[in-house]
């Protein structure tokens, strides 16, 4: 009966110590950035220089839309406090406009430059992603619902 508990109680220690290991590991893997997104007055230095893939999150500047050759396209993304300009190539949503919710998905390029390679926009008129519309509210800067 000893011999039974005995082994149970390793057994049970065993998996805890793998389990403990695994959650380590995850918790490693998601060190550099635990956040969705980031608003443009989040973005530091360090993201910069780091090349790593973010999501950006904020509102589609006014006046900031700059449509080049092909499907070329730059505009800012803003948090009212800081503005980053994104660029991207390929085919904008066709609910993206000036004023409205995005997310920008891609990375800094050395230089400083942000590179979209996929562009999220709003779904209606009511409509801004939770977490890019809480961080908004966060800051004081939007009080959509």
């Amino acid at each position: 009966m000893r011999n039974r508990k005995r082994k149970r109680l390793i057994l049970i220690s065993g998996a805890m110590a793998v389990l403990a290991l695994a959650i380590g590991l995850v918790l490693m893997a998601f060190s550099q950035d635990i956040r969705y997104f980031r608003t443009p007055d989040d973005v530091t230095a360090e993201d910069i220089a780091s090349g790593a893939r973010f999501r950006l999150g904020g509102l589609v500047e006014a006046g900031s839309v700059v449509r080049g050759a092909d499907k070329h396209v730059s505009f800012g993304v803003t948090d009212t406090l800081k503005q980053v300009t994104v660029t991207y190539e390929g085919i904008l949503p066709d609910l993206f406009r000036e004023g409205q919710g995005v997310v920008a998905e891609g990375r800094f390029t050395p230089d400083g430059k942000f590179i979209a390679d996929n562009v999220l926009a709003k779904h209606d008129e009511n409509y801004m992603p939770k977490d890019v519309a809480d961080s908004l509210k966060e800051k004081g800067v939007w009080e959509g619902n």
